[in-house]
């Protein structure tokens, strides 16, 4: 991987340790919208542009944004400490922890785009999937109708929430729905 990859990786755990940390809710909420949009920076440098795209929209964007409605209608405490304390012990052990899964971990991981990858070591399973799709399914585009067909019950479960979602925000923002 490359520095860039590595210095994303950095950001996104020193985002996410910053939001577990901070008592001032707001900027917890701040730095969780930081860490989401790392995280899609980081999806889109892996070659994974549609999971990039939805954790921009939705984590970095719609979900922050909610957030912040939500502490506006609420009141905030005032706090002169802006961290939780924290245990050094404990933080010495989850660091370390952290860092040995990482040491066993990373150098089994393949290069993006390595031809060693197991994905490229059955390729008569993608040609199928790539030939035998529109005939299966009557849908143009390979991505949609994986989606649609071959997962239909993971993408419904998926709808499913994001519904969920809806109308919990709906509920939060006090708005009444007629059907």
């Amino acid at each position: 991987m490359s520095a860039l990859a590595y210095s994303l990786a950095v950001f996104v755990v020193l985002t996410a340790v910053a939001t577990a940390l901070f008592r001032d809710v707001l900027s917890a909420i701040v730095v969780f919208g930081a860490y989401s949009l790392g995280m899609a920076i980081l999806y889109a440098f892996l070659l994974a542009p549609d999971v990039a795209m939805t954790e921009a929209a939705i984590g970095a964007g719609v979900t922050t944004i909610l957030l912040l409605l939500t502490i506006a209608r609420t009141s905030r405490p005032t706090t002169d400490r802006l961290f939780e304390r924290i245990d050094p012990p404990a933080l010495v052990a989850v660091g370390a922890f952290v860092a040995v899964l990482g040491a066993f971990v990373l150098p089994e991981m393949y290069a993006v785009g390595a031809e060693s990858a197991p994905i490229w070591s059955n390729p008569e399973v993608t040609q199928h999937y790539i030939q035998n799709t529109y005939a299966q399914t009557k849908v143009q585009n390979a991505v949609t109708a994986v989606l649609a067909a071959y997962r239909g019950f993971d993408t419904f479960g998926e709808a499913v929430v994001v519904f969920a979602a809806g109308v919990a925000v709906l509920v939060v923002l006090k708005r009444e729905v007629f059907v």
